[in-house]
C-alpha cells in the first residue's frame, strides 16, 4: 500500500481557457483531459510504474489542474517537461489542431509535483 512518501500520480493540466471557446462546453473540456491521460498511458504501458500505477484500479491518484492562459502557456509547460525528461503527452484536438491538456505519465509525486505547484486545481 501506498504512503504518502511514495505514491505514484498522473498530473494532467487543462487550459482554462477552452470555456471561452465556442466549441468547448464542460464535456468536451473533460474529453482532452481523457484524451491526454489514455494516450500517456498507452504510450508508457511497458514502464514499471504506469504498470504499477495501473495495478491498483481502485486506488489511483490523478491531479487535474488548470493552466491559465493560452496555447503558449501550455507549449511552454510541454517544452519544460522534455527538457526536463518528463513524459508527457500533449493532446492537440484535431481538425482545429489546438494543444488542449497534458497529461504526464504516473511518477512518484514527491519527483515531479514541484513542476506543477504554481498550477492550481481545475474548477
Amino acid at each position: 500500500m501506498a504512503t504518502p512518501v511514495n505514491i505514484i500520480v498522473q498530473y494532467i493540466l487543462l487550459r482554462r481557457d477552452l470555456k471561452k471557446m465556442k466549441n468547448y462546453n464542460d464535456g468536451a473540456i473533460i474529453t482532452q483531459a481523457c484524451h491526454a491521460s489514455s494516450a500517456i498511458l498507452y504510450k508508457t504501458i511497458n514502464d514499471d510504474l504506469t504498470k504499477l500505477y495501473l495495478s491498483d484500479l481502485e486506488r489511483m491518484h490523478k491531479v487535474v489542474l488548470g493552466i491559465d492562459g493560452n496555447e503558449n502557456d501550455i507549449n511552454e509547460l510541454s517544452n519544460l517537461l522534455k527538457q526536463n525528461s518528463i513524459e508527457h503527452y500533449l493532446w492537440i484536438e484535431q481538425p482545429e489542431n489546438i494543444p488542449t491538456a497534458i497529461a504526464v505519465k504516473p511518477y512518484y509525486k514527491k519527483d515531479i509535483e514541484h513542476f506543477f505547484s504554481k498550477y492550481k486545481l481545475y474548477r
